[in-house]
């Protein structure tokens, strides 16, 4: 059965703070944001009955705010406005390269950052690049604001460490202490675009001025039941020259931190040997 908008009740927030009064009165509501996921299941008929929380109207979380010490990233800022933004794409060009390879246009229009996070892929396209760029999330609920940062806010596939009544108002990206020596974002999936990936991973490299590694910050998706920084291969690396015997090293390491599965769209084995050549290709080519 299709979806029946006549028994479903929605709730139009026009501010944040109506947002969160709304939700604490009625906490078994639905949030939707752009709705790109939604939609599927209520095209199957899966939403009838539901409370829907439509925060579509909430102005001021569509805001991109650019400060000294970083950027701070309105929850129902699109796909499309963070892959076309200046500072985004100039201090945080990860973050705007994979908004650039979520869905279609259509979907990079419509999905925003906030839902993105709070829907918990475990192949969330963009969370490579904001583990990497250490972002923090900052929620809001009737009891008060607070903030998490991005490692604490995932719990499982398809589950957050939100508490009950939370919303998601904002995400925060610090800026990074220079402009990094190396960087990449790579998607792997079953097509060159609009496909889940495979593996997503997302890299950025500092190195002394006598070549040895400063500072390596690794993270990769559809790998874990979660986004995962690559802590052992990082660590391995810090302040020593990178060589082939080294990157082969820290790619021998990226077991400990991730555990690939086999299911419908790959196997564990094939995404285990693709993020190990991702990594040894962006530390050794």
């Amino acid at each position: 059965m299709r979806g029946d908008s006549a028994s479903m009740k929605v709730l139009r927030p026009a501010t944040a703070d109506e947002a969160v009064r709304m939700y604490a009165r009625a906490p078994k509501a639905l949030p939707v944001a752009g709705g790109t996921d939604v939609m599927v299941l209520w095209n199957a008929g899966l939403l009838n009955g539901r409370v829907v929380l439509d925060l579509w109207g909430v102005e001021e979380w569509r805001k991109i705010r650019v400060r000294k010490d970083g950027i701070l990233i309105g929850a129902l800022a699109t796909h499309a406005r963070l892959r076309e933004h200046p500072a985004i794409r100039e201090k945080f060009p990860l973050l705007s390269e994979a908004c650039a390879t979520v869905g279609a246009e259509q979907i990079q229009n419509r999905g925003t950052i906030g839902g993105n996070v709070a829907n918990a892929s475990p192949a969330g396209d963009t969370f490579p690049a904001l583990a990497v760029y250490e972002a923090v999330v900052h929620v809001a609920s009737a009891k008060g604001r607070r903030t998490l940062p991005l490692s604490q806010v995932f719990a499982g596939v398809k589950k957050t460490a939100l508490a009950p009544g939370e919303l998601i108002e904002a995400i925060f990206l610090p800026m990074l202490p220079r402009r990094p020596d190396r960087r990449v974002f790579r998607k792997v999936g079953q097509r060159a675009a609009q496909t889940i990936s495979k593996t997503v991973g997302a890299a950025v490299l500092f190195l002394n001025k006598d070549g040895t590694v400063e500072e390596l910050r690794v993270a990769f998706g559809s790998v874990a039941p979660t986004v995962r920084r690559l802590r052992a291969a990082e660590d391995a690396l810090k302040g020593r020259l990178l060589t082939a015997a080294s990157a082969e090293e820290a790619c021998g390491l990226i077991e400990r931190d991730i555990s690939p599965i086999d299911d419908m769209r790959s196997t564990r084995e094939y995404r285990l040997r693709v993020t190990r050549n991702i990594l040894r290709a962006f530390l050794w080519s």
